[in-house]
């Protein structure tokens, strides 16, 4: 009950709901329901850690409801561990886990894999996690699928510095990997989940948004060049810092923020790109 008033709040505003589900088949048909009762737009997070080895029939689902008229559109990353804070209830009821469970997670700041032992001060300490949990086929579907967007969902810590390879190495990776290595997706598919397919997504609430996410006359200069044979992700769990390599330049906003691969100190050129106040 207290879900679908959230979609009729969003409704009466024109916006749509990103939700990140709670796990489990039941919790994306209660979505899409709340969706369809209260006519606001769904957008799904993650539906590769969401959905993980069951994630073909997650998108089989959205694409019904799609075809159904809904408007429900979802996205995905590129790796087959997900991260989240170890303090949160997520992990709670954790003292009940088979060891084994506890050798599939890994502390993000030192790279080590946990036991039941250190789980439990880690967790009175709080910070990252990494759970590998996913396999690389259910990953592999969920990026190469037709309605998927790509997102990194990177964090940084509080030395600004990455939790999880997603953060620095997501589109290189989708470039490097699925593109040019697996062939699962084409380059022109690639970057319109990147590009052009999250601006449609948020275009209707965030006017700022249509002249994003493509390259026209007029448009935001939000460019990336890059070397589409060398392009690649290094980033890895142990060091989530690593910047990819292949990508030349970066614009944003019109002013360069990398050239020729280095970064440039002192430019930040960035800002929010937020939705005009309305009334319901």
């Amino acid at each position: 009950m207290e879900a679908l008033q959230v979609f009729r709040l969003a409704g009466r505003y024109g916006a749509a709901v990103h939700l990140h589900l709670r796990g489990g088949m039941s919790s994306l048909i209660e979505a899409i329901g709340d969706a369809a009762i209260s006519g606001t737009p769904l957008h799904v997070a993650h539906i590769n850690s969401t959905g993980g080895r069951l994630v073909t029939f997650y998108l089989q689902a959205i694409e019904e409801a799609r075809s159904h008229g809904l408007d429900v559109t979802t996205e995905a990353y590129p790796y087959t561990a997900g991260a989240s804070r170890i303090e949160s209830a997520l992990y709670n009821g954790w003292e009940s886990w088979s060891d084994d469970r506890f050798a599939t997670m890994q502390w993000a700041a030192t790279g080590e894999r946990l036991t039941r032992e250190s789980f439990k001060k880690y967790r009175a300490l709080g910070g990252a996690v990494i759970s590998h949990s996913n396999t690389e086929e259910a990953v592999a579907l969920a990026i190469n699928h037709p309605l998927t967007m790509i997102v990194s969902d990177g964090g940084r810590n509080d030395q600004d510095l990455p939790t999880h390879p997603r953060a620095a190495g997501t589109y290189a990776r989708v470039l490097g990997r699925y593109v040019r290595d697996s062939h699962g997706l084409d380059l022109s598919a690639a970057i319109a989940k990147m590009t052009l397919m999250p601006a449609r997504r948020l275009e209707a609430r965030v006017p700022e948004m249509k002249d994003r996410g493509r390259i026209r006359v007029g448009a935001y200069a939000d460019l990336t060049i890059f070397d589409p044979l060398t392009v690649l992700d290094r980033a890895t769990y142990e060091n989530a810092a690593v910047p990819s390599q292949g990508v030349r330049h970066v614009v944003v906003n019109g002013t360069p923020v990398v050239r020729d691969g280095q970064v440039i100190e002192g430019v930040a050129p960035g800002r929010p790109v937020r939705a005009p106040r309305s009334s319901p």
